[in-house]
């Protein structure tokens, strides 16, 4: 179903932005269409940080005029004449610092989260998982340089310059990078702060973690004190094959949402698709969210329209080994659990034996006739 259409079709709210923000309730359904009953009244999204066009088509299953709540951090609205809504909900600091699954296993209420395959590992012991969807084919997080400092065309070349590498603490993509040697453990920095503060101040003297979709456009247009050019390197591309946003469910809840999920995952594949080749009325709507709900990350709209082309450029958001978009390599998800296992256990975390990409993904909901088209 074209999530175009179904966007139009959805309620507007009022025309002027306090409207849209003083009803923090989500519309009621109507009851009537072909996924009433069948899903839950309200499918709740919970995503794992703000609305940004990494994450679009979730925002896209809502459509651009979308009800914002501010309170819980929140865009919601009629997922059009199915009889249903869908919430998306934000991450970042509205997850108390908790991980997506945590989150959906203390809050039953949220039907789907944004599970990427290194968290999916970590908390299988406790919450386990099973995702149904991957939005994006390639994690877009990279580590990023100065290149009138460093000349780097390779992650060897990394460890090679000695640079402090700064990231967030917590991040087991930085452990991964240190245990194969691409990163030295005394260049590793956890002070990233999200900022460019440090890169600016250090005139490029440091190398940091971003998204490819992201920070190198606001560096080279947005940032005063640096506006130039930088490049960078694909985590994936050293072998951390994660996907980073597996649309997930609770695994015991699998069998309950199955024809939910069978009507539903399908969805979720064209509105990607959707988002991807329409981004312009998506983009506006995450625009407003920002500007009604504070302290998110700075957004534009030729940023946005920079990331849509990012994305696409790299494989971001692309068809997997065939010509569908949104399912799982399982047999990249084997290496992505052998990647990370000895990283977890390391840090004195349980990761049971035997582990598979079965007990982590199924592409049974994919449609496989849904993909981006290519250019013969």
């Amino acid at each position: 179903m074209n999530t175009r259409i179904l966007a139009a079709a959805a309620l507007a709210c009022a025309a002027v932005l306090a409207a849209c923000t003083s009803a923090p309730t989500t519309p009621a359904p109507t009851g009537n269409g072909p996924l009433a009953g069948v899903c839950p009244s309200t499918v709740v999204i919970q995503t794992d940080w703000y609305a940004t066009p990494e994450r679009a088509a979730a925002f896209q299953l809502v459509g651009p005029d979308g009800t914002v709540d501010v309170t819980k951090g929140a865009y919601a609205g009629p997922l059009g004449d199915t009889g249903i809504n869908v919430e998306v909900r934000l991450g970042g600091p509205f997850l108390g610092g908790q991980p997506v699954p945590a989150q959906m296993y203390q809050d039953p209420g949220v039907t789907l989260g944004f599970v990427p395959t290194d968290d999916a590992v970590r908390s299988q012991s406790k919450f386990p998982v099973r995702g149904v969807f991957a939005s994006l084919d390639v994690n877009p997080q990279i580590i990023m340089w100065d290149p009138a400092t460093y000349q780097v065309s390779s992650w060897r070349d990394v460890a090679a310059t000695g640079a402090p590498v700064v990231y967030s603490e917590g991040k087991i993509f930085m452990d991964y990078l240190i245990a194969n040697g691409y990163v030295r453990p005394e260049q590793a920095d956890a002070s990233f702060d999200g900022t460019p503060s440090r890169f600016v101040a250090e005139h490029g003297r440091v190398m940091q973690q971003g998204y490819v979709s992201n920070e190198p456009y606001r560096w080279e247009h947005d940032v005063k004190g640096w506006q130039k050019p930088t490049k960078s390197l694909l985590v994936h591309e050293a072998g951390y094959e994660i996907y980073p946003h597996a649309w997930s469910v609770r695994s015991g809840e699998l069998d309950k949402l199955r024809p939910c999920l069978t009507e539903l995952v399908p969805m979720l594949q064209q509105a990607q698709i959707d988002y991807v080749t329409d981004p312009g009325p998506v983009n506006d709507a995450m625009l407003r969210i920002a500007e009604t709900i504070p302290d998110g990350p700075p957004m534009t709209a030729a940023g946005n329209t920079d990331s849509v082309r990012r994305q696409l450029e790299e494989h971001i958001v692309g068809n997997g080994t065939d010509a569908t978009l949104g399912n799982f390599d399982t047999a990249r998800v084997d290496r992505a659990i052998a990647a990370v296992t000895p990283v977890l256990r390391s840090r004195g975390q349980q990761v049971a034996d035997g582990l598979t990409a079965a007990d982590l993904v199924t592409n049974e909901f994919i449609d496989p006739a849904l993909g981006l088209k290519t250019t013969p």
